[in-house]
Parts: C-alpha cells; sequence; structure tokens
C-alpha cells in the first residue's frame, strides 16, 4: 500500500514537473524568441502566458525597453585639427528580436559594442567637418540629428533602433582651453579698456560743462554785484547830494567831526599840520558868537 503511495506522489511530481517546463511566461517589458531543436520557431510572441513542448521547445527572453547606452568621453578632432572631448549617451532597443539574435547571438554586451562602434565613428566623422564654433552652440542639434539617422541606416540590420543620441557636454582639451581663456582675458581687457576710456571721455567732459558752468555763475555773479554795488553808490551819493543841498554848512561840519573823530587821539599817531588850515576851520572858528 505504502509502494503504491510513493509511487502516485512521484508520478504526480512529475506531472508538475512537465507541466511547470511546459508553461512560459512573457512580461511587457521583455521580448521573446521561442525555438524548436534549437532553431527559432516564433519571433512574434506577444506578452502573455504560453505552453510549450518540453526538452523540444525552449524561450529565450531579451528586454524590450528603451535601454541607455552612457559611453566614456572621447577625443575627437574638429576641421581645425583641434581636439575635443565629448560625452555623450544613445537611447536604443531591440527592434525586431529575431535578427537581434541572429546578429548579436543574443548578447546584450555584444550590441552595446557594435553599437558604441558605430556611434564613435559616427561622431568622429561628424566633427571633423566642422569647426569648433560649429560643434559648441551652432550646430550640435544637426549633428545629433544626423548621427541618430545615419546609425539607424546601419544598425538596421542587427534588429536594433537607435532612439536618440544626445551629447552631453563638449569640452576642450586642456591646450585648447588654455588658449581659450587667454582669448576671453584678453578680450575682457579689451572691453574694460574701451569702458574706462569712454569713461574718462565722459567724465572729461562733464568736468569742462562744471568749470564752463562755474566760469559763466561766477561772471553773472560779478557782473550783478557789480550792477549793484553801483546802483548802491549812486543812490548813496544821490543821498549825500541832496543831504548837502539843503544845508551845506551843516553837512560840512559833520564831515569835518568824522575826520577828527579818525583821526585824532588814537596812540602813536603823529599829525604835522598848519594850525590855520582848513583841517582846524572849525576849531579856529568855535568862539561863542562867531557865525
Amino acid at each position: 500500500m505504502a509502494g503504491i503511495k510513493s509511487i502516485v506522489l512521484v508520478g504526480l511530481l512529475v506531472i508538475a514537473g512537465v507541466l511547470y517546463s511546459s508553461m512560459y511566461v512573457v512580461d511587457e517589458r521583455e521580448v521573446a524568441l521561442m525555438f524548436q531543436l534549437g532553431e527559432v520557431k516564433r519571433a512574434d510572441v506577444e506578452p502573455g502566458i504560453y505552453f510549450k513542448l518540453p526538452f523540444v521547445n525552449n524561450v529565450r527572453k531579451f528586454d524590450g525597453r528603451i535601454l541607455t547606452l552612457d559611453a566614456p568621453p572621447a577625443n575627437y578632432l574638429t576641421a581645425e585639427k583641434k581636439n575635443v572631448n565629448v560625452d555623450f549617451f544613445v537611447k536604443w532597443r531591440i527592434s525586431d528580436v529575431k535578427n537581434y539574435y541572429r546578429a548579436m547571438l543574443g548578447s546584450e554586451t555584444t550590441a552595446r559594442e557594435r553599437v558604441y562602434v558605430i556611434l564613435n565613428d559616427g561622431l568622429r566623422s561628424e566633427f571633423s567637418n566642422r569647426t569648433i564654433q560649429d560643434v559648441i552652440s551652432g550646430e550640435r542639434r544637426q549633428i545629433m540629428s544626423s548621427i541618430t539617422k545615419r546609425a539607424n541606416e546601419q544598425v538596421g540590420g542587427f534588429g536594433i533602433e537607435i532612439v536618440d543620441v544626445r551629447i552631453k557636454r563638449i569640452d576642450f582639451t586642456a591646450q585648447i582651453s588654455d588658449a581659450v581663456y587667454q582669448r576671453m582675458v584678453a578680450e575682457r581687457a579689451r572691453v574694460a579698456k574701451d569702458l574706462r576710456a569712454r569713461g574718462a571721455e565722459a567724465a572729461e567732459k562733464i568736468r569742462a560743462d562744471a568749470d564752463r558752468q562755474k566760469t559763466v555763475l561766477l561772471a553773472e555773479a560779478y557782473r550783478e554785484a557789480q550792477q549793484t554795488r553801483g546802483e548802491g553808490d549812486a543812490k548813496a551819493s544821490e543821498i549825500y547830494a541832496n543831504a548837502f543841498s539843503r544845508n551845506a554848512e551843516f553837512f560840512s561840519f559833520y564831515r569835518s567831526l568824522n575826520a577828527y573823530r579818525n583821526t585824532v587821539g588814537k596812540q602813536g599817531d603823529v599829525l604835522v599840520i598848519e594850525p590855520d588850515s582848513d583841517f582846524f576851520r572849525y576849531f579856529n572858528d568855535s568862539r561863542p558868537g562867531k557865525k
């Protein structure tokens, strides 16, 4: 009885193993090939669950997503025979799994190496036909578009599609970078010198204009001051003349008193004047009752 159970159990295990080996699943992110005795039988396997003949059919699965090849930076010569260091990456995918298997034996490493060689040669050709100015700023988008088209023409027979080629950065080599830096320094120095010269010219114009305005203002102020002073002197003379005409004797007496105050009685002053001179007129004529 125990032997029968063992045989049944072994039979069930064999059946389960056969059923398990007869099933396979293709994920949505994968592409698959079905082989029959080593020969490709199906290359159009869609995602899903399938059955196969054990030990007769086998299935190979490959990544069906868009893959990225981040290439190491490489040096390329431009039309002026100048080296530039280019860092780029490639987006690619399997477009025909049957041709991919035949060309690359299903090896993703082999496919990456082949794609890199094709892209490297294409970039070398593109850069050799362009100047540094073109590859840095002017025609980078055109280069990426052209190399993508050319690479697809070459890898189409391998069951591979180049989705996109992107140049991440383009650097000068150390020698070119130093030369470019020196040219940039010289250019900035030239611009700074030109700006300083223009500033000095503008400063001289402003200074000359300020000096001219200063001279004009001083001249106008001096003219107005002299005019005002002349008008004041004329007014004073008019006032003196009117006062003198009203009482000439009193005015003469008043002026003599001012002269005495300003000259007589100061320490250290010495006057040598005739006693009967006109200066002492009012001293001599100051007796009471004398007119």
